[in-house]
């Protein structure tokens, strides 16, 4: 679906997307290249790396798309990402933080080692996504985006790591905004809620009635659409939000302040 902003809002920037060869986060890439930005999307999937950049480069002959095999909680491996897209593309511009693990256990159920891999894919992962970022976004304007969820705030079964993950990201991006507001990066949290067409939501929901149960709980009564969330990204990472920093913005629906944590998708 086309975007609502129908200017190039982000004509000569560069964006670093992790997590950008699938979902959400592929939408929000899509998204601002359509709005004039360059793209470097990191994932840790290589075949559904290539896969996600022919498909984008054909849907945007116009775009320019370049991606990047890494995990997120390889440091090194981030930081050489982020070189190499500065230059190839130069000075980076938006960051958006959507790495993430999820898959529902119990506590009792769940292993330490389980626990962990949420932990450091999420939290350690957009630390390190932030972390090696600064250097190159050291400069007024500059946007970073953390992708959380609902359990940041409403606890949810079988989401413990998920739950604990998030609202560490969430204190993260605000404890950022603040060390890092006098270099001028600014530094948000988005919030999806129930979103379709998303792996997340496959696997939160997934049979009809598990469906429409989710969607009862929403007051909107309906799943958001990536499109939705990417217009958000694009509208925080472009000059209207230019005093905007050190905030979480919910896209769900009015989930969070009905205290459902539904999930979201990815």
């Amino acid at each position: 679906m086309p975007s609502i902003f129908k200017d190039r809002l982000l004509e000569g920037k560069v964006a670093f997307v992790t997590g950008g060869s699938s979902g959400i986060c592929q939408r929000m890439a899509e998204r601002f290249a359509e709005h004039g930005a360059k793209v470097a999307i990191l994932a840790r999937n290589q075949e559904k790396l290539d896969a996600a950049i022919v498909q984008m480069s054909a849907q945007h002959p116009d775009a320019s798309f370049t991606g990047f095999s890494a995990d997120v909680r390889d440091y090194a491996a981030v930081d050489s990402a982020l070189a190499k897209t500065r230059e190839t593309y130069g000075p980076i511009d938006i960051l958006i933080a959507g790495a993430a693990g999820n898959f529902p256990a119990p506590a009792l159920g769940m292993s330490s080692n389980g626990f962990k891999a949420v932990m450091d894919i999420d939290l350690l992962g957009t630390f390190n996504t932030c972390r090696a970022a600064h250097q190159y976004l050291k400069k007024p304007g500059a946007s970073i985006i953390a992708i959380s969820a609902s359990q940041a705030t409403v606890p949810v079964a079988q989401q413990a790591h998920v739950c604990a993950a998030k609202a560490g990201v969430d204190l993260l991006i605000k404890t950022l905004a603040i060390e890092w507001g006098p270099d001028g990066v600014r530094c948000n949290c988005i919030t999806p809620g129930p979103t379709d067409d998303t792996e997340g939501m496959r696997r939160l929901a997934p049979t009809d009635e598990a469906r429409a149960r989710a969607i009862r709980q929403v007051p909107l009564r309906r799943y958001g659409t990536k499109d939705e969330l990417a217009d958000l990204a694009l509208f925080l990472s472009s000059d209207a939000a230019s005093y905007m920093t050190g905030a979480v913005y919910y896209c769900d629906g009015g989930s969070a302040i009905a205290g459902r944590g539904i999930g979201a998708g990815g």
